[in-house]
């Protein structure tokens, strides 16, 4: 198929409602562009549009498009170049591991589901390790990690980087370096699902002051060594960010984990808070 000229305005055929929430809005663009770039609709070296017509060709904010393209150059799928725009990439990036990475996850609800249900095994063994393992450096990384995604809230701003960081740090704290290996690979796919967390409509609803509430509840159980508590902690937090993101998590996985985990006690806290 040939492939547009590189300043071709794209087709509207894919222009997210404008009843649309803000953040789906964003990813609908980020989405519809990961797509052509995929096909080869939008071939490498090709010129995106600005940031004006792609908003106009949308109906979303150049905000919004900003949002799309950044995350688009954090698939590795486009580049900039300072005065001259954004260009899809000579080799766009693909994971060695065939595993389907956020851009094409999102794109129905019930595939970003399998990406919760898949965090939510494994996070909560992740949380229970860590909890009987962890060492002052991990309680340190942990806590800075807090701490810059409390400014982030405190800001409306993204702390989707300080919530892998957090993350990674309960990985490390398990002592297993295959767990700690494990995670970091799966970050690729879990990286998108947590910034979805921190756009600007989750902020606007207060919704991210509840994910930090989670983190830190988190955070307070693998510090006072509750394994319990900790995996407690992170299934509330997993299941609580799938149902602000309108996400089905798994009936089964619901039904046989709550009440398990609404029988732990409740996690010690933490004077870091």
């Amino acid at each position: 198929m040939a492939s547009p000229a590189p300043d071709a305005p794209l087709s509207p055929s894919a222009s997210p409602s404008a009843a649309t929430p803000a953040a789906r809005r964003s990813e609908a663009v980020h989405l519809a562009l990961a797509e052509r770039i995929r096909s080869g609709a939008l071939a490498p070296g090709a010129r995106l549009p600005t940031e004006k017509d792609l908003g106009a060709e949308f109906g979303v904010s150049r905000p919004m498009v900003r949002e799309a393209l950044a995350r688009l150059k954090a698939d590795g799928l486009v580049i900039s170049r300072q005065g001259a725009g954004v260009f899809v990439a000579a080799t766009p990036s693909r994971l060695a591991f065939d595993m389907p990475t956020d851009q094409d996850v999102v794109r129905a609800r019930q595939s970003l589901a399998h990406i919760f249900e898949l965090r939510t095994l494994v996070e909560i063994g992740v949380a229970e390790l860590a909890a009987r393992r962890r060492r002052p450096k991990d309680l340190k990384a942990m806590s800075a990690a807090l701490a810059r995604m409390a400014a982030a809230v405190e800001a409306h701003g993204d702390g989707g980087r300080d919530d892998d960081a957090f993350h990674g740090a309960v990985a490390a704290a398990t002592g297993n370096p295959m767990m700690r290996d494990l995670v970091g690979f799966l970050s690729k796919q879990f990286s998108e699902s947590r910034r979805l967390s921190w756009s600007p409509e989750q902020h606007a609803r207060g919704r991210t002051q509840l994910l930090q509430d989670e983190h830190q509840a988190l955070y307070d159980a693998i510090a006072a060594g509750d394994p319990a508590g900790a995996r407690a902690a992170s299934f509330q937090h997993l299941s609580a960010t799938a149902a602000r993101l309108d996400i089905p998590l798994g009936v089964d996985i619901a039904c046989d984990l709550a009440p398990t985990f609404a029988a732990a006690g409740t996690p010690g806290k933490s004077p870091t808070r």
